[in-house]
């Protein structure tokens, strides 16, 4: 077997407010059906879904990989959609803050060391 992509599937409690959380994180949202849309940055894609369960969304994390932490801090905490942000803080292995989003999920937004 040769893997080619893996694409999380994303939950929302209210999908019109996420869908416009990671517009404002800089993702394009495309349509798929009218229970699923397609978020895209760069190269890397993933799912958001309608569909809320508090036990999965309270334990959803995805990393996400910038190449400007900086940059990245600055758009998530304009965000009006977050509901929580931590500040930057410096690991050995590069730069992380949190930002968790409307549905509960929790965002892992990193710079690792070297990759710029």
């Amino acid at each position: 077997m040769v893997v080619l992509d893996i694409k999380a599937f994303v939950p929302s409690k209210d999908y019109d407010i996420s869908k416009a959380f990671y517009r404002d994180l800089g993702f394009s949202v495309e349509y798929v059906t009218d229970d699923l849309a397609l978020c895209e940055n760069g190269e890397c894609t993933f799912f958001l879904q309608r569909f809320y369960q508090p036990e999965l969304a309270n334990n959803f994390m995805l990393q996400i990989c910038v190449d400007n932490i900086e940059d990245a801090f600055q758009r998530c905490n304009n965000s009006e959609h977050k509901t929580k942000i931590s500040e930057i803080q410096q690991e050995s292995w590069g730069k992380v803050f949190y930002v968790w989003g409307p549905g509960d999920e929790l965002l892992h937004m990193t710079e690792l060391n070297g990759i710029r």
